[in-house]
């Protein structure tokens, strides 16, 4: 390998190849393979050292956030395919680690760290003969107050997310379809539950693609999709689509996994600043967790304007996501789709903040029950669940746009 290059050169590589993924003369070629056998993270005197076994160099760069602490890799792009956490980590100064796409041709690692290692040194070397590359980073034991200072998102030209394109939304017809938002939870880095060789991102997925097929076949429905590839998407980005496109509805896909593995069946949650109980309460701050997963800098949110939102969600649309959320629920008893014991739940799912639109999280089943497993995996089952959102989501519109009419007179 050559000789490892200092931090400065790292923002350096990222200025130099600025948005593109190819650059002339550097061997970088858009997507590298992670060699897991040839990768490690270990204790390294006071600190944590960090090696990553590329197949080839790759734009690439580096930062930490704070609040937990968390070290953040950021790659233009990186298969980590046979990667498993357990493997890699050799040191419980790390916590956790996870790894995959953060959006289309953008690789993430992101590892929590279990106290304030300060960034000392990073560096790309890449072999001459063979393209192989070695990315090391190191991280110091420093003060909290240390760590703090150093962390937050590097302002590098070329990896920030486009802004939205600065159009006015589709214009709303009250007599026209039921323009439909599509929430399939988790995706990308953030993989939500896995269990039994299953993973919620996908499933939701699968499940919201069939749910569209379905809504634009039968007619009466719009429907935008927040995600329609394996990629993440914050929190904050997805009721900011659901307001992009002016959507009438905004309802999001899950499939958790709880540690009862006696919790089966089909559940509706509405938003609450207080969870109907425990359960609820624990669901909803694993979902909130995702953006922090992500390696999403947390630092700026507004507590206030969440609270804000909450009272206008109640005073103008909650009542209409209840309404949504028994309908559903009706539907589903009627289909024969198996429900919880209590299946109309509440709690304060940031997913569904937007203040103007009914919005409603429906948990499709859990997959640490082999039952909701075998469901959710099963096409023709899936099939009846989607028929039945259809048939929800087509009777509350009916029924909303009556007692819309009722109000105005």
């Amino acid at each position: 390998m050559s000789s490892m290059s200092r931090l400065g050169l790292a923002v350096l590589v990222v200025l130099c190849l600025g948005g593109t993924a190819r650059a002339e003369g550097t061997g970088f070629t858009g997507l590298a393979r992670l060699d897991a056998a040839d990768s490690r993270i270990v204790a390294d005197g006071p600190g944590i050292a960090l090696r990553l076994a590329l197949s080839q160099g790759v734009p690439w760069r580096v930062f930490t956030l704070d609040g937990p602490p968390r070290l953040v890799l950021d790659f233009r792009e990186v298969d980590w395919r046979g990667a498993a956490a357990t493997e890699l980590v050799a040191t419980d100064r790390v916590r956790g680690l996870r790894m995959g796409q953060i959006r289309p041709g953008w690789s993430r690692m992101v590892v929590d760290l279990a106290g304030p290692y300060p960034l000392d040194d990073a560096g790309l070397g890449i072999d001459p003969e063979s393209g192989r590359a070695e990315l090391r980073v190191r991280l110091g034991r420093g003060a909290p107050e240390r760590f703090a200072a150093a962390s937050g998102v590097p302002d590098s030209p070329g990896w920030d997310v486009a802004p939205p394109a600065d159009t006015a939304p589709p214009p709303r017809d009250a007599n026209g379809p039921l323009r439909v938002m599509i929430d399939p939870g988790h995706g990308g880095i953030d993989p939500g539950a896995e269990e039994g060789g299953l993973t919620e991102k996908a499933l939701m997925l699968v499940l919201a693609r069939e749910l569209r097929e379905a809504l634009l076949r039968a007619g009466g429905f719009e429907v935008i999709l927040t995600r329609d590839t394996d990629m993440f998407v914050s929190l904050e980005r997805r009721v900011a689509l659901a307001h992009e496109a002016a959507a009438d509805v905004f309802i999001s896909l899950h499939a958790d996994a709880l540690t009862d593995a006696r919790v089966r069946g089909a559940s509706v949650y509405t938003l609450s600043d207080s969870a109907s109980d425990e359960a609820s309460a624990a669901l909803a701050e694993r979902h909130d967790r995702a953006d922090l997963l992500a390696g999403v800098d947390l630092s700026g949110s507004d507590d206030v304007v969440a609270g804000v939102l909450l009272d206008l969600a109640r005073q103008e649309t909650q009542p209409r996501a209840e309404a949504l959320a028994q309908t559903l629920l009706e539907v589903f008893r009627t289909e024969d789709i198996p429900v919880l014991g209590r299946p109309l739940r509440h709690a304060g799912f940031s997913v569904l903040k937007a203040a103007d639109i009914p919005s409603v999280l429906v948990e499709t089943g859990f997959l640490s029950d082999a039952r909701d497993r075998r469901n959710l995996s099963d096409p023709d089952w899936r099939a009846g669940l989607v028929a039945a959102l259809r048939a929800g989501l087509a009777r509350w519109h009916a029924q909303d746009r009556a007692r819309a009419g009722l109000v105005r007179q």
